[in-house]
């Protein structure tokens, strides 16, 4: 397309009017400028959560994690935790150390076949009930 520039040479406005020609005058301003003024009822239609509090989300890095285990899940794993170094025979019975096998906290959910002494920074009270059921015991750290 050819500039109509020279067409209009010593027309001032180069017939865009007095104010067009300045920057994004004919529009309103740049982007999201007058949102608040002469663009607010377009911003209430078409993005009304554009004004006000977002949140964030914090780095996974900087979250601390705390795991649960099930009753169930510590009856099945048992074999795994003797293996990997977290169990060890006391007594006639098997003594886990969930806090170094990297679980916060002993959840309710199904039965032991076999008594196991647990040791754990936290219990429910129906997962020791549970463990005690078998013929166990929990150790709160």
């Amino acid at each position: 397309m050819v500039s109509r520039t020279n067409k209009f040479r010593g027309s001032r406005t180069h017939g865009r009017g007095k104010k067009s020609g300045r920057g994004a005058g004919i529009h309103g301003g740049r982007g999201n400028a007058g949102l608040h003024k002469h663009k607010f009822m377009h911003m209430l239609k078409y993005d009304p959560e554009h004004f006000g509090p977002r949140g964030f989300s914090r780095p996974p890095k900087v979250v601390e994690s705390r795991k649960g285990i099930t009753v169930a899940s510590l009856g099945a794993a048992t074999e795994e935790f003797l293996r990997r170094g977290y169990a060890r025979q006391d007594e006639g019975k098997l003594t886990v150390d969930l806090s170094a096998a990297g679980y916060y906290k002993l959840i309710a959910g199904g039965g032991l076949s076999a008594p196991l002494n647990v040791v754990v920074e936290k219990a429910t009270e129906r997962a020791v009930k549970a463990v005690e059921k078998a013929g166990g015991s929990v150790t709160l750290k």
